[in-house]
């Protein structure tokens, strides 16, 4: 058989391809690069991956002239809400061509979105179910909002406009409330939103007591940039934050992940705004209707007293005279009882003393000399111990009648 070059193997496989596939076919595979030079041609690399082992078992080429791309792009993201970029899966129309140089390529004609919004559907239900049945899904739905949520962390790119729109919100609520923000800077777009964010709720977590609520603000921007808010470590970590997690991030059509797992979803930063101003509004009108009914209180407290006050007014009369009454009955009894009790109490001590008169007159000298006794003296003294007389003493006798006068001659003691 005659050996044929190189160039014309190309050239009958080209053909071969040419009569065996027909003009266009419908193919699903996943963008693993995409590149767009400077004449807006666009240049990918579709894969399939084996879903088990996740390791490559097909791969081509592909090419979007500038012409189709410029519309093929913009339909494709407002479409999807997802930016035109490796990592998503397609189902994209290909004319298959082969080149004796340049090989084979897929010339991509049309693409289908309906196809990527169902993968993006299916990988955040994966992400939600995931998170439920690690029984995290709703922990920060769940946590109280505070009654003054005035302390407020906000992550958000310093330079967007919803910051601005977020804070000027704030500062100038209609009623005056002080609120106190601090800004963790994070990106809001791009390949490194996860990381940024993830690194701003690692920081107000170390200061948690800092804070009331964390504020997730985005503001405007291309639909296509919402992927990034739906990835499972930045939704695993929104969900199991200590704090509430308000968010909004800009867009009204579609619920991110994110969306899904934080405290309050919110359309945009100014929103977000209002919503704390409308948690320190129901406080500050608890507050006042506590303070009316407080007032209210006191002043049906205050006639109840002063109506209590005015009948004791009325009673004291009465009662003081009813009072007086008493306590004068209550001093004549007592008057009564005393007289009786001082009578008492003094005939009885007259008769006691009348008892002591009688025994102190029958121990008196006279009665004792009348029954025969007599008093002896010397020198006016009492004799009562014969020892203390000597013979020759004078001595005087007292009787009952007359005194004798006798000169001691001896003395017998007993």
């Amino acid at each position: 058989m005659q050996p044929l070059s190189l160039y014309d193997l190309n050239a009958l496989v080209r053909r071969s391809l040419e009569q065996c596939l027909p003009d266009a076919c419908w193919v699903q595979a996943e963008l693993s690069n995409v590149r767009v030079n400077p004449s807006g041609h666009c240049y990918v690399e579709f894969v399939q991956k084996d879903p088990r082992s996740n390791a490559l078992v097909a791969k081509a080429q592909g090419t979007i002239w500038a012409n189709v791309f410029h519309m093929l792009k913009p339909y494709f993201e407002e479409a999807t809400g997802q930016a035109f970029t490796a990592g998503i899966k397609v189902l994209v129309q290909v004319q298959v061509s082969f080149h004796e140089l340049y090989g084979y390529n897929l010339m991509v004609q049309d693409i289908d979105p309906a196809y990527t919004l169902g993968d993006l559907a299916k990988r955040r239900r994966e992400i939600l179910q995931q998170l439920e049945a690690e029984g995290v899904l709703t922990l920060n739905k769940e946590l109280p909002m505070p009654l003054l949520p005035q302390r407020v962390a906000v992550i958000s790119s310093a330079t967007a406009a919803g910051y601005g729109d977020f804070c000027h919100q704030l500062q100038q609520n209609p009623r005056g409330y002080y609120f106190r923000t601090e800004l963790f800077p994070a990106m809001m777009q791009g390949d490194r939103v996860e990381e940024t964010i993830l690194s701003a709720l690692d920081i107000i977590n170390a200061r948690k007591d800092d804070f009331d609520v964390v504020v997730i603000i985005r503001g405007g921007g291309a639909t296509s940039d919402l992927a990034c808010f739906d990835t499972y470590l930045l939704a695993a970590a929104c969900a199991q934050f200590p704090l509430p997690v308000i968010t909004g991030i800009g867009h009204e059509r579609d619920d991110t992940v994110l969306d899904a797992v934080a405290h309050t979803r919110v359309k945009t930063p100014t929103a977000a705004a209002e919503c704390l101003i409308a948690c320190v509004d129901e406080a500050a009108d608890r507050l006042q209707a506590l303070a009316v009914r407080l007032r209210e209180e006191v002043a049906a407290c205050l006639s109840e007293a002063r109506r209590r006050l005015d009948d004791c007014r009325k009673r004291i009369p009465a009662s003081a005279f009813r009072r007086l009454s008493e306590a004068r009955l209550a001093l004549q009894t007592a008057k009564h009882d005393v007289e009786r009790v001082a009578l008492t109490s003094l005939t009885r001590h007259r008769h006691r003393l009348d008892l002591l008169g009688q025994r102190l007159a029958d121990a008196s000298p006279e009665k004792q000399l009348a029954r025969g006794y007599s008093l002896t003296l010397k020198d006016g003294r009492a004799v009562k111990d014969a020892s203390l007389l000597q013979p020759g003493d004078d001595i005087e006798t007292q009787l009952h009648r007359g005194t004798v006068h006798s000169v001691v001659k001896s003395t017998k003691n007993l």
